[in-house]
């Protein structure tokens, strides 16, 4: 357990300290290093995350030795044995130069002829969970930050000392814990833009984490003087996580939190378990979120997500379809789209007062027929009425995408209070404004008075002119099967002749003759007396089947049918379902028909429900166009 909150105005905040965005042009300095190198650009990530994540390990502990010294008056140099002692208590890594010596990486650096050997030591100096994840002397374990083989390539390069020397000029010891992670989502964000290879490896921008945070602040119900359960199943840096958490406990005075994220990649994971070293009560799991069940006895009060989208999950399908936990309750989606595994997830571990907040792309919305894993899963998250909001973000918000996303505001307490049943569908798409300038695909951002719109309608939860409340059966629907007797001409099929009982009718006599008039779409009898008979809609068929004798064959005229479907509102009363159905038939269907299966569907289609038709010119103000336009055409010389 920590015992200084970096998050807390103390006297490390020392007075005329830049802003910490000023570093980023410096460490952005490193790429034209880099690319002297020939290094490529979509490399540039695995060449500068660990040497983020060094300064902010040293910058951390040289405070929390500090604090060491001004809460208990222990000094490397006097009391090395106390002062060591009481800095490990701390739980936040250590590393002998760093703390007993104060031999920073700036310092280091001050010397080029000895830069090899120190350094070295330096790197040797760290404790073996910060080497795991920093990836120094990790053979063959997980590489996670690589610091080693960075190391060395940048050796053989021959800019090992100009790199390091850049970073080390860096000093993140006078920042707190939500300054840096502000500078590292700004980092994060172009490493994103260099290195994600689809459209579903998406980093969360600061106004969708603000906007996230509002929503959280203003919809839970946590007492302040307990420990609030926050978790991101898919936290890659932290940055949402984290971002959360700092805004929760600075405007909302929320200062218990448990800070929970689980990731699968190496790099990030790293980071963000470096990051919850230094904050209380904070943990990230390291796996597949979705095969590994992280924090397993724990159910959260608040879950935000901005899981990945697009992307398969044919690598783990296996053990998704023999999960035991229960866990993908509702059914199982398409292997090409994970990100509704991700959402039954997240269901599964809300408490049972808990709010959720994931990011999607649209797939999520209608994605999959009646009947299909997508939809099945929408039923179940329906069914239980835990949908309180899905809220359209504008386009272009996100740095890798510039397709719309939606907020899904799940509330576990919802249907329990006033709200029952009732969904709001918010329409934010138009509350943006342009960047100065474009971040990748980032071409707009939220300001605060368009989020506070949003927020106020969620709160408000009445129609506006961006919020429309329905009533949660609106986005059910059957697809009730059907099949049709095709008719002829004569509205007359061979049902009504030769197969009354629907039953194929066998022709016997050779004497007869049928043939089909496929302009008229009926069955013609020719009889032996020469008279023609139209029997009505159908088709012949001619039967081979294999007998002792040799093969026999059969001919028969049955009904031509076709397979159809009707999509129909849904009622969740049975008898006016039945009647919704029935009635549906009687006004739209004009042929006879028999009833097969109906699968009830769930889709939420945000354009139809926000459609506004343009308005029509007037017919006269046309006539005039044309003929201004008629009159241009007749001045003109040929």
């Amino acid at each position: 357990m920590k015992t200084m909150d970096q998050d807390k105005e103390t006297s490390l905040q020392k007075a005329g300290v830049p802003d910490i965005m000023d570093y980023e042009s410096r460490i952005w300095s490193v790429a034209d290093l880099l690319l002297s190198a020939a290094i490529q650009q979509s490399k540039f990530p695995e060449y500068m995350m660990p040497f983020f994540a060094l300064m902010m390990l040293e910058g951390r502990m040289r405070n929390y030795a500090e604090g060491v010294t001004q809460k208990e008056g222990f000094t490397p140099e006097k009391d090395p044995d106390d002062f060591k002692e009481a800095f490990l208590e701390n739980d936040c890594g250590y590393n002998e130069f760093i703390v007993m010596q104060g031999k920073t990486l700036s310092k280091i650096c001050q010397n080029d002829k000895t830069f090899e050997q120190d350094f070295a030591d330096y790197l040797a100096g760290f404790d073996p969970e910060s080497k795991k994840l920093l990836g120094i002397d990790r053979g063959k374990s997980e590489k996670f930050l690589n610091m080693d083989t960075i190391v060395a390539n940048l050796r053989a390069k021959k800019i090992l000392f100009p790199v390091v020397s850049t970073w080390a000029s860096i000093d993140l010891a006078p920042y707190s814990n939500s300054d840096i992670t502000t500078l590292e989502e700004h980092i994060k964000r172009k490493w994103a833009d260099m290195s994600a290879s689809t459209a579903g490896e998406q980093y969360t921008p600061d106004d969708i984490i603000a906007l996230i945070s509002e929503i959280v602040a203003t919809m839970i119900d946590c007492p302040k003087d307990k420990y609030l359960h926050l978790y991101d199943p898919t936290c890659g840096g932290a940055n949402l996580l984290f971002g959360v958490a700092d805004r929760l406990k600075k405007y909302d005075g929320y200062n218990l939190i448990h800070t929970c994220g689980s990731e699968m990649n190496d790099s990030l994971y790293a980071l963000a378990a470096i990051e919850s070293h230094f904050r209380e009560f904070s943990e990230i799991h390291y796996g597949n979120t979705l095969t590994t069940m992280p924090f397993p006895d724990t159910r959260f009060n608040v879950i935000v997500a901005n899981p990945p989208y697009g992307t398969k999950w044919s690598g783990f399908e296996r053990e998704i379809r023999k999960d035991e936990s229960g866990q993908f309750e509702g059914g199982i989606p398409s292997v090409s789209d994970g990100q509704l595994l991700f959402m039954q997830h997240i269901l599964y571990k809300l408490a049972d007062d808990g709010l959720a907040v994931e990011v999607h792309n649209g797939a999520s919305l209608f994605s999959g027929d009646a009947g299909s894993g997508e939809s099945n899963i929408r039923k179940y998250v329906f069914d239980n009425d835990w949908v309180e909001a899905i809220i359209q973000m504008p386009q272009q918000e996100f740095f890798n995408t510039g397709i719309y996303t939606y907020l899904w505001v799940m509330n576990k307490k919802k249907p329990y209070g006033p709200r029952k049943n009732k969904i709001a569908l918010i329409d934010g798409s138009k509350g943006w404004q342009l960047l100065k300038k474009s971040k990748g695909n980032k071409r707009r951002e939220m300001p605060a008075e368009n989020r506070k719109k949003i927020v106020d309608a969620l709160v408000n939860f009445e129609p506006s002119d961006i919020c429309k409340i329905f009533d949660r059966e609106h986005f059910y629907y059957n697809k009730q099967q059907l099949t049709l007797t095709e008719l002829d001409d004569n509205g007359k099929s061979v049902k009504d002749s030769v197969c009354p009982d629907g039953k194929p009718f066998d022709i016997t006599k050779e004497e007869d003759h049928y043939t089909v008039d496929y302009e008229r779409s009926t069955i013609i009898h020719f009889k032996e007396d020469g008279t023609r008979e139209e029997l009505g809609c159908g088709e012949i068929w001619v039967r081979f089947t294999k007998v002792k004798s040799g093969v026999k064959r059969k001919v028969q005229i049955v009904p031509r049918l076709t397979k159809d479907y009707e999509i129909i509102p849904f009622h969740f009363d049975e008898d006016e379902n039945c009647k919704e159905i029935d009635n549906f038939m009687g006004k739209y269907i004009f042929k006879p028909y028999t009833l097969g299966n109906d699968l009830i569907g769930v889709e939420v289609n945000f354009n139809k429900e926000f459609y506004v038709p343009e308005p029509l010119e007037p017919v006269d103000d046309i006539l005039e166009e044309i003929k201004e336009l008629d009159k241009e055409l007749g001045e003109i010389e040929l």
